[in-house]
């Protein structure tokens, strides 16, 4: 178990959304679940809370009624090695309803916010030559999903 992770609040469809972020992470399962007792508030039997882990991080999902909607002040970061996982990512989290934001961010059909981000972004941005993390920054700016190749090629201009 790890010693900090993050716990979401979904109004009534947490397990909808395990089983939609299960899919997209490979090396993914659900940890530990906990139905609704009788007499609890909420529907007997449906989830309360479940521990997921994706790709090694464990998140916990539980359906605490109206009131607490997600929203873009908290997001997760997934790191990715090249253009085939952020596009995979990308592609995945936007499905069935989700929105494009900026600069690599989207929100889910949930409402939870993605960082979708190739692992040479923080790279480029912190050159010591400070045009060329300046031009990078520029061109993400422009981005609405990240293209490293655009990056690579804002660098070396």
């Amino acid at each position: 178990m790890q010693r900090i992770s993050p716990f979401l609040w979904f109004d009534n469809n947490a397990e909808e959304a395990i089983n939609f972020y299960l899919h997209i992470f490979k090396n993914s399962k659900i940890i530990r679940s906990s139905r609704n007792p009788p007499g609890a508030p909420g529907p007997e039997g449906a989830l309360l809370v479940s521990t997921i882990e994706l790709d090694g991080q464990e998140i916990t999902l539980m359906n605490g009624g109206p009131g607490h909607p997600l929203t873009d002040a908290i997001s997760l970061t997934i790191n990715c090695n090249n253009q085939e996982e952020v596009d995979h990512y990308w592609n995945k989290l936007l499905e069935g309803g989700g929105q494009e934001i900026a600069c690599g961010w989207l929100k889910d059909k949930f409402g939870l916010c993605w960082q979708v981000t190739p692992t040479i972004l923080p790279q480029l941005l912190s050159n010591p030559d400070k045009e060329k993390a300046s031009r990078v920054m520029q061109a993400m700016m422009k981005m609405v999903k990240i293209d490293i190749k655009e990056l690579m090629a804002a660098e070396a201009s």
